[in-house]
């Protein structure tokens, strides 16, 4: 009976999120009013479950703000709404001559999901023939944007892409970015904050974290989005390891997408081009031996950051390490954020003086870091742990319903629900692995 229950509930929040006039979903109300880029992704998987034109109007209508040179925004906004900062105005996304004349967007991305959730929803998908009608109208722009990452982020030829803003990796206020907020002397800008008027201001960003995003913002803004000069003058430069590992993963999907079509050689031998580059630099560059797990680059300042975090471990969603660096990362997983005080998985390691079990992204556990790694795990065959994920995941939203992100100790499962309350990609994700 739980089982129906939840799946009744994960669909009417996402019904209830769902803006039918313009075909998209918002993450929850008020704290997230517009589409976002990696909600929207793992939200038309929820949808694919049950409503399969919802998945394919939530895809479109990001796509429908997508840039002329193949650039995809973290927001688009759609819609007016006074209840988030920093809005359509601030970001002037007109800045740039590739972004929308008739949408406004912001000028700054986020992890490119896209490719697998177009896999991911054709697997789902009861009617393959309309489904690939779907694909093909879609595919190429997916394409170009891979492609508008290795031409314009990828200033080494690498096959690594970096971000130049936190709110790029989706991980918005993790300790990774403490050390480059250090060094950075951000003004104090004015401006009014509407996160803290939703959530209890303890468990955001704080208002100087929050100076230092504006500020990489306006020398973006400064010089009209240009990436090359971003890439010069940006004291924040980082090849992350969820942003690649799922651009790497989207690759393999488009490869796989482009095959069933047919008729795209060209465009496969790109990718698997780009994928053949990213992997090799990937394991060379982002894994540390000491720490047994993936790390991020800083490349400003040429050196990892050497922490562990729940995009650690995405690289298994990816296919990306060898049996032995896979079993380092087990090893990781279960020592580090799997003990017998913990649910999985902590978004920062637990053992760190940095973790915050409360706060955003500096420990709480995410239903869409959960899902990935779930799926990683499976993918190497470690049954058991993807077992206990899904199912210590899935008792979360039983016990609290679909907020945005929990307490990961288990002696604080009574009160271990925060952030926005029936958020779309909790729905989403708990609708997939439910129904797998």
């Amino acid at each position: 009976m739980y089982k129906t229950n939840l799946i009744e509930g994960a669909k009417k929040v996402l019904n209830s999120n769902f803006n039918e006039e313009k075909g998209f979903t918002i993450p929850c109300e008020g704290l997230y009013p517009f589409q976002w880029h990696w909600d929207s992704g793992f939200i038309a998987i929820g949808y694919a479950h049950y409503d399969i034109e919802k998945a394919k109007r939530e895809v479109e209508s990001l796509l429908s703000g997508q840039w002329e040179n193949g650039f995809i925004p973290h927001i688009v906004f759609h819609n007016e709404s006074d209840t988030y900062f920093p809005g359509p105005d601030y970001h002037r996304s007109d800045l740039h001559p590739s972004s929308p004349k008739t949408i406004k967007t912001t000028g700054i991305t986020q992890p490119p999901v896209l490719g697998f959730v177009l896999k991911e929803i054709y697997d789902i998908a009861r009617d393959k023939q309309d489904v690939l009608e779907f694909i093909r109208r879609n595919i190429d722009k997916i394409f170009k944007n891979h492609e508008h990452f290795y031409k314009y982020r990828d200033p080494h030829d690498e096959g690594l892409v970096y971000i130049y803003h936190n709110w790029e990796s989706g991980t918005d206020n993790s300790p990774i970015w403490d050390e480059i907020w250090k060094i950075m002397d951000p003004p104090k800008y004015k401006y009014e904050r509407k996160d803290t008027t939703h959530v209890d201001a303890s468990q955001r960003p704080t208002n100087r974290e929050y100076d230092c995003y504006l500020h990489l913002l306006e020398i973006a803004k400064a010089h009209n989005y240009d990436d090359a000069k971003i890439a010069e003058l940006s004291p924040f430069l980082v090849q992350d390891p969820l942003f690649n590992a799922i651009l790497i993963k989207s690759n393999e999907a488009l490869i796989e997408l482009y095959h069933i079509l047919g008729g795209n050689e060209d465009k496969v031998e790109v990718l698997k081009s780009w994928q053949n580059k990213a992997k090799d630099s990937f394991e060379a560059k982002l894994f540390n031996e000491e720490l047994g797990s993936y790390v991020y680059y800083d490349l400003r300042n040429q050196k990892q950051i050497a922490f562990t975090t729940s995009s650690s471990f995405t690289p298994l969603f990816a296919g990306i390490p060898n049996t032995g660096r896979a079993n380092k990362l087990a090893h990781r997983l279960l020592k580090n954020f799997g003990s017998e005080d913990l649910f999985f998985c902590a978004s920062f390691d637990p053992k760190s003086e940095q973790f915050k079990p409360k706060k955003y992204w500096r420990g709480p556990v995410w239903i869409n870091l959960n899902w990935l790694i779930y799926k990683g795990l499976k993918r190497y065959k470690y049954y058991e742990l993807a077992e206990r994920l899904k199912q210590e995941t899935i008792k979360y939203i039983e016990k609290h319903g679909f907020y945005e992100y929990f307490d990961a100790r288990k002696d604080q499962f009574e009160n271990a629900a925060y952030g926005g309350k029936n958020f779309s990609w909790s729905a989403a994700l708990t609708l997939d692995l439910l129904n797998e």
